[in-house]
């Protein structure tokens, strides 16, 4: 018994425990300062991968979700098994056990799309409490240390939502929502352009800026730790002004 040693862990959400001083070391520059520098071209490299595909992931559900549901449903809900079959498969091999935990995060953020813009989208009240139903999994996940990646990922998936879903109130564009998803195609532009002069208006700017400024916050400052699930929840709230502004963007040119 005493040669006995415990069975290392498929990966470290955390690099390293080499590492764990760096976490509250002071950045001037987060992203490319000393602390990347520090961790060596292949931990680097990493954590760069994780805040990439978190990033990637939010936009999925937006650019390639959206229309799959809207035409079948039910295809879209039921692949969230596949999704969570091959987050297992990836947590399974220590090489890619990482990649299997930020899909399964992924997964929750693709079943409530599923639910929500394949049976409920003409009702914006009941938008977030559904984006949330994967909130009880992934609290109980971080309390019991598992899955940080992935949990954290959908945490900030989250939040990135709940912000958006915040302007819409602030700006009163809920009654747009209800119009664009209930209008023929043909009329869609003209909902939309009415949206946008709602935007356009100095309190729905000045709520924009402070929307982006609290995103910005949030995203940045997890990023100084060297931890790959903050990396992955600063991915996932960053990507939400890209997400945001392209469909503003589009919006616009209608």
């Amino acid at each position: 018994m005493s040669s006995y040693s415990p069975p290392k862990p498929l990966y470290s959400t955390s690099l390293d425990s080499r590492l764990d001083p760096l976490v509250d070391t002071p950045l001037e520059e987060p992203l490319t300062g000393p602390l990347i520098a520090s961790l060596g071209k292949a931990e680097g490299q990493q954590i760069w991968l994780i805040f990439a595909a978190a990033a990637f992931l939010v936009s999925v559900p937006v650019f390639v979700q959206a229309p799959l549901v809207r035409l079948f449903p039910w295809i879209s809900f039921i692949s969230t098994a596949g999704w969570l079959w091959l987050s297992v498969r990836l947590r399974q091999q220590p090489t890619l056990a990482l990649w299997g935990d930020l899909l399964l995060g992924f997964s929750w953020t693709w079943l409530a799309g599923a639910v929500y813009w394949g049976w409920f989208r003409w009702e914006p009240l009941i938008h977030l409490p559904i984006e949330a139903m994967g909130l009880p999994f992934a609290v109980v996940g971080l309390l019991q240390g598992r899955n940080r990646i992935g949990h954290w990922f959908y945490l900030g998936s989250l939040f990135g939502t709940i912000m958006t879903d915040v302007y819409f109130y602030l700006v009163n564009l809920i009654p747009y929502w209800r119009q664009l998803m209930q209008v023929e195609p043909s009329l869609a532009s003209t909902v939309l352009r009415n949206a946008v002069s709602q935007v356009q208006t100095p309190w729905g700017i000045g709520c924009a800026v402070g929307l982006i400024g609290v995103l910005l916050v949030v995203g940045l400052v997890p990023l100084r730790s060297p931890q790959l699930h903050w990396w992955a929840f600063g991915g996932a709230v960053l990507s939400t002004l890209l997400v945001d502004g392209l469909f503003w963007l589009g919006a616009a040119v209608v």
